[in-house]
């Protein structure tokens, strides 16, 4: 009977045994998935880039997941002219002269991808600018746009404006896959044609493409609370940029415009206007009045670096103002490649 009983447990112990094992391969069986391979790797990635999409702006301000800070950079950017502009009840906050807002410009709050857009900007910085001739932080671009585009002065680099303005520029960029960088980067390039603008072309665009929201005398349409600046802006006159900022040049006009105009109805995936008829309508809406900015003759120390396209001199050749301004511009790209090496592409 001893025997018996050494014998049952031993028996009892490898049933048991051989039941774990089962159990434990059973369940390895059921919860096996093979390694991606490197392809499929590959294409997961890729569809996880794919599937980033920007910020939705207005649902986070419905919803309250801004931050304070964001929200008051999300303000200051849109009601641009009610928060630091002319119609702020503060006068000490009036930095902006006329009354359009950032976002005018950087379309859809900052997040359209060809319209300049804010999302990875802050990744962006520090950078060299030709203008200054020197490297620049995020700060001193947000106040060249103060200076030319709003027609105004500086904000202290030190402000509550400035870090609102910037948290809410670095919260666009979150979560911004490498990958996608490139896209919401500045203007896309255009084939500059071999011509000088046609105004006569460029007023045909305008008349047919752009009339309905800037109107035929180019002064937009204000939000129905004026104090918070356009709806759409305008595009030449007293409250419009200056002739400092980057949109008075017509090669950087016409690539914004063929990205982006007209609004609602482009994308720089896919545009309505040809290269030249964004070319014409650019140098068309340049040739209005518009204000102008002091001290420009300081821009670009290196005059070498300054954008062919730049309206106002001096320069370092003998072209005339009238074609730096109206093209045609190949051969003045062409110059400068052969005299100076440089590759200018506006």
């Amino acid at each position: 009977m001893k025997h018996f009983g050494y014998l049952v447990r031993r028996l009892f112990w490898l049933f048991l045994t051989v039941l774990i094992l089962v159990t434990v391969l059973f369940i390895t069986l059921l919860t096996y998935r093979p390694a991606p391979s490197p392809k499929e790797d590959t294409l997961l990635v890729e569809e996880k880039i794919d599937d980033w999409q920007p910020k939705n702006v207005l649902k986070a301000w419905d919803d309250g997941s801004m931050s304070p800070s964001v929200k008051k950079g999300f303000l200051l950017v849109s009601e641009t002219s009610g928060q630091m502009g002319p119609n702020a009840e503060d006068p000490n906050n009036r930095f902006a002269g006329n009354n359009l807002s950032c976002t005018n410009c950087h379309l859809q709050y900052g997040i359209q991808a060809g319209s300049g857009s804010w999302v990875g900007v802050v990744k962006r910085f520090p950078q060299f600018r030709g203008r200054e001739n020197r490297m620049g932080d995020l700060q001193d671009r947000i106040n060249g746009c103060m200076e030319r585009s709003m027609n105004g002065k500086k904000l202290p680099k030190d402000s509550e404006e400035i870090k609102a303005i910037i948290a809410y520029m670095d919260w666009l960029g979150e979560g911004l896959p490498k990958e996608k960088e490139k896209e919401y980067k500045g203007y896309p390039k255009i084939k500059i044609p071999e011509v000088k603008v046609d105004l006569t072309v460029g007023k045909a665009v305008y008349d047919k493409e752009c009339v309905v929201c800037h109107g035929a005398d180019g002064q937009g349409i204000k939000k129905p609370d004026a104090t918070k600046g356009y709806l759409y802006p305008p595009l030449w006159g007293p409250d419009s940029f200056n002739n400092g900022a980057g949109m008075h040049r017509v090669i950087t006009s016409a690539e914004f415009i063929k990205s982006n105009m007209p609004f609602g109805l482009a994308t720089y995936k896919n545009p309505k206007l040809t290269d030249a008829e964004a070319y014409h309508v650019a140098g068309y809406i340049n040739s209005f009045d518009r204000p102008v900015k002091s001290n420009t003759k300081e821009d670009f120390p290196d005059k070498k670096l300054k954008p062919v396209s730049t309206s106002y001199g001096p320069w370092l050749d003998t072209f005339s103002q009238e074609q730096h301004k109206y093209g045609p511009f190949p051969p003045i790209i062409a110059y400068y490649k052969e005299k100076y090496n440089i590759e200018k592409s506006k």
